[in-house]
């Protein structure tokens, strides 16, 4: 660390940070240094698709956080993964790729007013980093599926994998055709601007093996650079914050604790922060940046006060109905012996295929709580297994689950710093289930499912709801019993978010440039991840996440550019 002065410094090795990191020292000219709180990405957990099970929860990869108690989950708290390794969420979430509906970009630009939001105009940006399988069959894809998703012969295959599912289940299929019953038609493609319908879900694999970020966009392309440099076990503490001769704000670096000592890197052009949605608004609260009478109480002095940094968080809250069944396999029964363990484990070994594949969900559907909507307002994540909660045992009788999220929370939440000290986790009060609208849709959203499930195609299985239970009928009660057993799909966005000049509870400007204030930018600093989202994605944001670093990259790079 004897050169500590870069072009750029990328804060956060995740999703956005680590495509960010490639497409910025692809500049020969430019040094770009990369910051990472976690270790490289070589637990072998984080490449077999099932560890999931084995990177949530410990500490070599994930941050540990859990919510703040939850009025809307009857007063429980929930645990809160973010990765800490390289490739961050990438390394440890569920590996499905979703881009969300198109109506979700023509409202960021809306909301933003610029027009580069717009769903035609991120679509290229999808498109840049997209390595389909489908593109591999012989013959191609049709005309509309490569329209949409890239074509290989002209050479616009990128670095991010999107694979089939290696397995199916005959419960899946037989939930499908039973969705399909209930009038979800069948889709093979989540990802054309709209997502309704059912089918399995693509993922983030390749050959069997969970395809991350620092994979896709880090080695070996940025290892074999000399002007890229990377920090792991770095944990940045403190925004340098100085004053210009107008007196406005510039970001010249950061200070970073490496465990052992404390460094400060220097950026000469930018600081980018692509910590995530948790641990952005903390970076900028502990830097001074924040709500004035939040960072005045733990002694921070205010350098920027920014009531909007910190607050919008919103999530998906997914309510896992479980349903026991008879006559079919589920993986409660498979996993349940020692002949069946090997099993498993020796397809994985033989095929890369079978349970040590799949994603934490493999049968996917998008359709509407109301029929008078003009949009799904629903998603589905559907497996072949059930448990208490996750983290425990499976159960050890038959059973899938149905979890069914409301794609557009009007929940709002908030992420504070608890103290000026960067290692103290910050408060995370997501407030699920706090408005009326968000508890209609809880309700709503559980006769949906009761109503799949009683179509034909499922009955030879003989289905019998575990959870919540039948007798919970009226709206209220669903929606209680929708707190009681609710949990977080890992989607927290907005913490950050871009708006317009005039709104004055935007942290960001539609280049994700932090607002100073007084209706211009805070010099040399950006916030590129999640908590940039204005408004939540309809469907995973994992994807979203690498298109949104996509569109700050080509602005970095040629700041006239207009976000307009």
């Amino acid at each position: 660390m004897s050169d500590t002065t870069f072009d750029y410094v990328i804060i956060g090795g995740g999703t956005a940070g680590a495509l960010l990191a490639n497409r910025l020292s692809a500049d020969a000219q430019k040094r770009v240094l990369l910051i990472e709180a976690g270790r490289k990405d070589d637990y072998h957990w984080i490449h077999i698709p099932v560890g999931y099970l084995y990177c949530i929860g410990n500490p070599r990869t994930d941050w540990l956080y859990h919510t703040e108690p939850d009025a809307g989950l009857n007063g429980r708290s929930l645990r809160y993964p973010r990765g800490k390794t390289l490739g961050g969420c990438s390394s440890i979430n569920g590996m499905i790729y979703m881009r969300g509906q198109a109506r979700d970009y023509d409202h960021w630009a809306q909301v933003t007013g610029a027009d580069a939001w717009r769903w035609s105009n991120v679509l290229p940006a999808f498109k840049r980093h997209e390595d389909h399988w489908r593109l591999d069959q012989p013959g191609g894809a049709d005309a509309v599926f490569e329209q949409l998703h890239g074509n290989k012969r002209t050479g616009s295959t990128g670095e991010w994998r999107v694979d089939k599912q290696r397995l199916r289940w005959d419960i899946l299929d037989a939930f499908a055709q039973a969705a399909q019953q209930a009038g979800i038609a069948a889709t093979d493609d989540f990802n054309r601007g709209t997502n309704e319908g059912v089918g399995y879900f693509e993922v983030n694999q390749k050959n069997g093996w969970r395809w991350n970020t620092a994979k896709a966009f880090l080695r070996p392309t940025c290892y074999g650079r000399p002007n890229f440099e990377l920090w792991t076990s770095a944990q940045a503490t403190r925004l340098i914050m100085e004053r210009q001769a107008d007196g406005r704000p510039r970001c010249s670096g950061v200070e970073v604790w490496t465990g052992d000592e404390m460094v400060t890197a220097l950026a000469q052009q930018e600081v980018i922060v692509c910590a995530g949605a948790i641990n952005s608004p903390q970076l900028l609260q502990l830097s001074g940046i924040g709500p004035g009478a939040l960072l005045r109480q733990h002694g921070i002095d205010v350098v920027l006060d920014l009531p909007g940094v910190g607050a919008n968080l919103q999530d998906h809250l997914q309510i896992r109905a479980v349903y026991k069944v008879q006559d079919v396999l589920t993986l409660n029964t498979l996993a349940g012996s020692l002949a069946g363990k090997a099993r498993i484990g020796l397809e994985y070994l033989l095929h890369r295929s079978g349970p040590m594949s799949m994603a934490p969900s493999q049968l996917g559907a998008f359709t509407r709580s109301r029929p008078d909507l003009p949009y799904p307002d629903l998603q589905y994540h559907v497996q072949p297994l059930s448990l208490e909660a996750f983290g425990e045992p499976l159960h050890a009788f038959p059973a899938f689950t149905a979890s069914v999220c409301n794609l557009n929370p009007t929940s709002r939440g908030t992420v504070t710093i608890t103290s000026p000290d960067f290692r103290t986790a910050p408060a995370i009060a997501p407030n699920y289930l706090s408005t009326p609208e968000d508890r209609q849709v809880a309700a709503q959203s559980l006769r949906v499912t009761r109503h799949i499930v009683a179509q034909p195609a499922l009955a030879r299985y003989r289905p019998e709801e575990y959870k919540p239970g039948p007798q919970y009928q009226t709206d209220e009660e669903l929606a209680r019993l929708a707190g009681d057993i609710a949990t977080t799909i890992f989607h927290p966005v907005g913490t950050t978010r871009m708006g317009r000049v005039d709104d004055h509870e935007a942290v960001l400007d539609p280049q994700m440039r932090v607002r100073d204030g007084r209706g211009g930018v805070v010099a040399g600093l950006r916030v590129v991840d999640a908590g940039a989202m204005p408004t939540i994605t309809s469907g995973n944001t994992n994807s979203p996440t690498l298109m949104m670093a996509e569109m700050a990259a080509r602005w970095i790079q040629d700041p006239s550019r207009d976000a307009m």
